[in-house]
């Protein structure tokens, strides 16, 4: 809904330039907003492409606020973190959806002995299983299914066709978005005779508080054990985590990443995306992976890796330097063997000259 400037800023440590009372309507990337939308400028934007946007309202830092151009007629806003001021503002402007009233849908089916906590909604479509412990305040989606003796905390967001299997964990104020597999077996196989047999999966899997699972993620139940995700720990989508492995707090982890079975974590471990990490190898606390990174042995913590196999960042980068320089290189051997050869024909016919002089 359209609102003026003044009101989605109330409040907030900003100042403006400009008219206050602009009628703000929406808000897009500097590259598609219009008169009546809001953006922000915020990292390495260049002033030449910041002030080409055609947005009404422009959030920027002091610096690039003192780099405005002259006569501009736009209001600005003035924050030493225009990002986060943006979005206080965009959360006026386009508020959350009211959460529906707590009910437990006719078309869902709840068995008679799941424990549903109060005002927790349960959607048309949801399966819940036998002994299942459901806290307060959850919303579970259509399609959800939820297995015998699983235990859900309180606050927790299922979205469409989420599958957790049984005997599961998920702590409080966990988010799980659509389609996300929590609790499968693992893939765990012997070989004898001649085939593949699957090795029984006797496990769980245990999820902490305030975790956030991405879309079509999938968390595999532990051989035994537990397979563990820490508090705070963020996950996006399709990740793979396979069996076993122990998760700290406040991991972030990007699409694709995969990880191998009985792969440990420290807390604040960061993988870019597509990072890959063999089994039992441990990431230590603070470690960050760059994107594409393949792990296979343990990692300190406190550094940056890159590449793979994964190297500490500085040795990774004198690595890819040399590598951009082999071309050359072999142009430059080549030469080196031409003249080494020219070099030993000349040896080579001064000594056939003095065995004829003798």
């Amino acid at each position: 809904m359209p609102q003026p400037l003044e009101s989605l800023i109330a409040g907030l440590a900003v100042e403006t330039i400009g008219d206050r009372t602009r009628v703000v309507t929406g808000a897009q990337p500097l590259g598609r907003a219009e008169a009546g939308d809001m953006a922000f400028v915020a990292g390495k934007v260049k002033p030449e492409i910041a002030f080409k946007s055609r947005a009404g309202v422009l959030f920027l830092t002091p610096e690039m606020g003192d780099r405005r151009p002259e006569g501009d007629a736009r209001t600005f806003v003035i924050s030493g973190n225009p990002k986060d001021a943006f979005f206080s503002a965009l959360t006026r402007l386009k508020p959350a959806r009211p959460r529906a009233a707590a009910a437990h849908s006719p078309h869902a089916f709840i068995h008679p002995n799941a424990q549903i906590g109060p005002n927790t909604n349960i959607a048309p479509g949801a399966t819940i299983g036998s002994g299942v412990v459901i806290g307060a305040y959850c919303d579970i989606a259509p399609g959800v299914c939820i297995g015998s003796g699983s235990r859900i905390g309180d606050a927790v967001q299922l979205h469409p066709n989420v599958v957790v299997y049984h005997d599961v964990q998920i702590g409080s104020r966990v988010t799980i978005q659509a389609g996300s597999v929590i609790g499968a077996d693992g893939f765990g196989y012997k070989t004898q005779n001649g085939r593949h047999d699957r090795i029984p999966h006797f496990g769980t899997v245990r999820i902490g508080d305030d975790v956030d699972i991405g879309a079509c993620t999938t968390i595999d139940r532990a051989v035994i054990g537990e397979t563990v995700i820490g508090d705070g720990t963020k996950i996006d989508n399709n990740v793979v985590i396979a069996h076993n492995c122990e998760l700290g707090r406040h991991n972030l982890l990007v699409s694709q990443v995969g990880f191998a079975g009985s792969v440990t974590t420290g807390d604040y471990v960061v993988c870019a995306g597509q990072v890959g990490i063999a089994d039992h190898v441990n990431i230590g606390t603070g470690a960050i992976l760059g994107a594409k990174a393949g792990v296979h042995k343990d990692l300190p913590g406190g550094q940056t890796y890159l590449g793979a196999p994964a190297a500490p960042i500085a040795d990774a980068t004198r690595a890819a330097m040399a590598m951009q320089k082999l071309p050359q290189l072999r142009q430059t051997l080549r030469q080196l063997e031409r003249q080494v050869e020219a070099l030993q024909k000349k040896v080579d016919d001064a000594a056939g000259r003095e065995r004829s002089a003798a």
